[in-house]
């Protein structure tokens, strides 16, 4: 059962390599990237022959569908693959293709999605932006104190405005600045800055709301939107604020493009809501993690990832506490039932400042718990080890490991709340249990881990097919 249950899993995880290598920064570009999938090659190709509009509305509809948060590129890659997959579920072969039949089956879903917020892509005529609005639920207009419109929810918990400037005046790069700059005594602060030469993107949060603002600069001017709400309504217009994202043209060129027709049957109740663009929720009375085998009785885990937990599951086996140490955040489990796994060489030297890392964790796909392989870099916080990485919620107990594939620690922070900008989890610093600590806690229970040298560096797919078999989900049962 456990060897039919780590192939899926390490399918996924090359898959999600890709994904991980297009999106790193410098450190990582010279890490040799994983051969490429070949059942996702040619799925490519198959998308790449369609028309570009086409492709886009597939995106599109796939992101109304709630299985796609990237960006309506028109272009085929992991994000792309795996959506597609997770809407088709069950009822295809995971081949990243959409048939005819499933391809009507999105466009009816993504429809009915569209028709519960109401949404309609506009031109304004304060900005000259073409924008997608959710008339549901922004169903108040008015102008904003700078000359640009402003949609709001009737209970003004959520507002979108719009902004333009003329030429000649402040420079995108100088806005950028003055945006991102908080002051210490500030509550407000910023969650994912970045700055291109003709645009910039802008997330961040307060004690009680969030915020996304994007600028463009053109020919005309600076063009631009942003949008704040409550934090309570975030599961819904964290969504939203995707497909606004998508439906955005700063300097259009043409007509409002026209509206996708109503689907029969499939049309939103006003008592619906936006309920349909919610994916599938967490169970209220679990909570996750991720937990690494050191043996086939004995797993390593985060004590936030497992702390007032009534049952525990690590992979598909009942486990309980066997020691927690409260200085370095660590747990050790034990685990019923027989079960195999190659435990890891453990590095006994610290990371070093910026060593590109790669960590081996799960991820909420489509409401299912798969392996996903993430970037990471060592850092210092306090004087103390630290993590920088793209984290969500549910990861706590994420082991990391260097380029040779030895442990070098175990995340013990858990991230408390998801952020995705375009698809992608910006990176955070976590708290971090290093080799040291690691070695301290296994000495108090009799546990020991192989020691490894230093050896020539691994590319991040045979990184993580070393190490797959011993990273195990872990469920608690509240």
């Amino acid at each position: 059962m456990l060897r039919a249950t780590l192939q899926p899993q390490r399918i996924t995880l090359l898959r999600s390599v890709a994904l991980s290598l297009a999106l790193l920064s410098a450190p990582f570009a010279s890490a040799q990237a994983p051969a490429p999938n070949p059942q996702m090659a040619a799925a490519q190709a198959g998308f790449e022959a369609l028309p570009e509009a086409e492709r886009k509305a597939i995106q599109n509809d796939l992101i109304w569908a709630g299985q796609f948060n990237g960006a309506v590129s028109g272009s085929y890659g992991p994000l792309t693959f795996r959506a597609i997959n997770a809407f088709k579920g069950t009822r295809g072969p995971a081949d990243g293709l959409l048939p005819p039949a499933e391809r009507s089956a999105l466009a009816k879903a993504a429809q009915a999605a569209r028709d519960a917020a109401g949404f309609k892509v506009l031109a304004d005529d304060k900005t000259g932006v073409q924008i997608g609005i959710p008339t549901k639920l922004l169903p108040k207009r008015d102008v904003t104190p700078s000359g640009g419109s402003r949609w709001q929810s009737a209970d003004e918990k959520v507002t979108l405005d719009t902004s333009t400037t003329s030429p000649g005046g402040d420079d995108l790069a100088a806005i950028f600045e003055k945006a991102i700059t908080v002051s210490p005594n500030s509550p407000r602060k910023i969650t994912y800055k970045l700055l291109r030469p003709d645009f910039f993107v802008i997330t961040g949060e307060t004690p009680t709301g969030r915020f996304y603002r994007r600028l463009s600069a053109g020919p005309q001017g600076l063009r631009g939107f942003s949008i704040g709400y409550d934090k309570a309504l975030a599961p819904t217009v964290d969504k939203l604020v995707i497909a606004i994202a998508a439906s955005f043209e700063p300097f259009p060129t043409g007509a409002v493009p026209a509206q996708p027709s109503a689907v029969a049957g499939t049309a939103a109740s006003p008592s619906s809501g936006l309920s349909s663009l919610l994916a599938p929720a967490a169970r209220s009375n679990e909570r996750y993690g991720v937990a690494l085998a050191l043996n086939e009785r004995i797993a390593l885990s985060a004590a936030s990832a497992v702390d007032s937990c009534r049952s525990l599951r690590v992979g598909n086996r009942n486990a309980k506490l066997r020691l927690k140490d409260d200085a370095s955040g660590l747990v050790l489990l034990d685990l019923e039932g027989a079960g195999a796994a190659k435990p890891p060489s453990l590095r006994s030297e610290t990371a070093g400042a910026s060593e590109a890392l790669v960590l081996v964790a799960y991820g909420n796909d489509a409401g299912k718990r798969a392996a996903v392989a993430l970037p990471g870099q060592g850092v210092q916080a306090a004087g103390k080890p630290a993590l920088r990485a793209p984290l969500q919620p549910g990861q706590a107990g994420a082991p990391a490991f260097d380029r040779q594939g030895r442990l070098v620690g175990i995340v013990t922070d858990n991230p408390s709340d998801k952020i995705l900008i375009a698809g992608v989890a910006p990176q955070r610093s976590y708290g971090f249990a290093d080799a040291a600590a690691i070695q301290a806690m296994l000495g108090k229970a009799g546990v020991s881990l192989p020691a490894a040298a230093a050896g020539s560096e691994l590319s991040t797919g045979a990184v993580v097919e070393r190490v797959s078999g011993a990273v195990q989900p872990v469920v608690c049962g509240l």
